[in-house]
């Protein structure tokens, strides 16, 4: 059994709201959560979440802007600010942080309810340093 973490971060790499998923799931279902509930005026993400229909088109319809690298196997590839995208390393940092405490990178809990809290306790630590 695995579990997979959605995370949203904010520009300082601190955790603003989070979803679990299967392990199999791919992460356009955090996505479907996280994309309505966006304050932010630009989302940062990896080549998984480039998907017009789903990611980008309501993005755009927001008035927000997107940096997602394209897959490589897109038809047209578009362009993306490089240079933006280096700050997405706040986000991975923030699954190392996270990953640091040992109940939740092996998953101690055996309901999605308590691991989900344990989440939420450790992010509590990380936003507090």
């Amino acid at each position: 059994m695995s579990t997979k973490i959605h995370a949203i971060v904010d520009a300082l790499g601190n955790p603003l709201a989070f979803f679990l998923t299967a392990g199999q799931a791919h992460d356009l279902q955090g996505a479907d959560v996280f994309l309505p509930q966006m304050q932010a005026d630009t989302l940062l993400a990896d080549k998984a979440f480039d998907a017009d229909e789903r990611v980008i088109d309501p993005l755009l319809a927001a008035g927000k802007k997107h940096v997602i690298p394209p897959k490589s196997n897109r038809k047209v590839q578009r362009p993306y600010d490089k240079e933006l995208y280096k700050a997405r390393h706040l986000m991975e940092n923030f699954y190392c942080k996270l990953k640091q405490y040992r109940a939740i990178a092996t998953r101690y809990d055996k309901t999605a309810r308590n691991f989900l809290a344990g989440i939420h306790l450790a992010a509590a630590v990380i936003w507090l340093n």
